[in-house]
């Protein structure tokens, strides 16, 4: 049985230690659902619809913008290695070397970004969208620039490729993260204590 003081020191989400048992099993976790998620896609083009957006948006709730990019890479490791969790149940080094491998390296500043405002703003619930925001251009700018690299594309067709068709869509997500967000935190930290 613990007592009292023993409870206080518990480090649970966001809190104290970067890897404690708790923290690495939520890690584990949204690496599994972003590998369950993001391969789930819808092509509408050269560059699919997929959910890992919405993924990383919700796991910065939970994990912190540090466990939250640490676990994003872990994701991306599993992909780069072979196994099929990129969009359109795909995976390796090709995938990242093609025209939307912008994406691919983009979301590592997406959930980075977006963490660090989701966790210091607060819970003010426009600073975490302009995170949102804020990292989804940066995942735009890196993709449209490496797809005009790697396709020979020129500017304009690369954003109606890949920027325009996305985004009502990346703003729903948005919406759909700062509504389910903070409740899945709150319950996962609740269920932790």
């Amino acid at each position: 049985m613990q007592t009292h003081k023993e409870k206080a020191t518990i480090v649970t989400l966001k809190e104290g230690k970067l890897f404690t048992t708790a923290n690495m099993v939520f890690m584990a976790l949204f690496a599994a659902i972003t590998c369950i998620l993001a391969p789930l896609s819808i092509p509408i083009g050269p560059v699919p619809v997929s959910l890992t957006n919405l993924v990383l948006y919700i796991s910065v709730y939970v994990l912190g913008w540090k466990r939250g990019t640490i676990t994003y890479l872990v994701y991306l490791l599993i992909g780069l290695v072979g196994l099929p969790v990129f969009s359109g149940m795909t995976g390796g080094v090709g995938k990242l070397a093609g025209p939307t491998g912008g994406y691919l390296i983009g979301f590592i500043f997406t959930v980075l970004i977006c963490g660090i405002f989701v966790e210091r703003g607060g819970g003010i619930w426009y600073l975490s969208f302009l995170g949102m925001i804020l990292g989804t251009a940066v995942a735009y700018a890196l993709e449209t620039a490496w797809f005009c690299i790697s396709s020979g594309t020129a500017l304009l067709p690369a954003l109606e490729l890949c920027v325009f068709p996305f985004l009502i869509g990346d703003f729903i997500k948005m919406a759909l993260a700062l509504a389910a967000g903070p409740v899945i935190s709150a319950r996962l930290k609740k269920a932790v204590r």
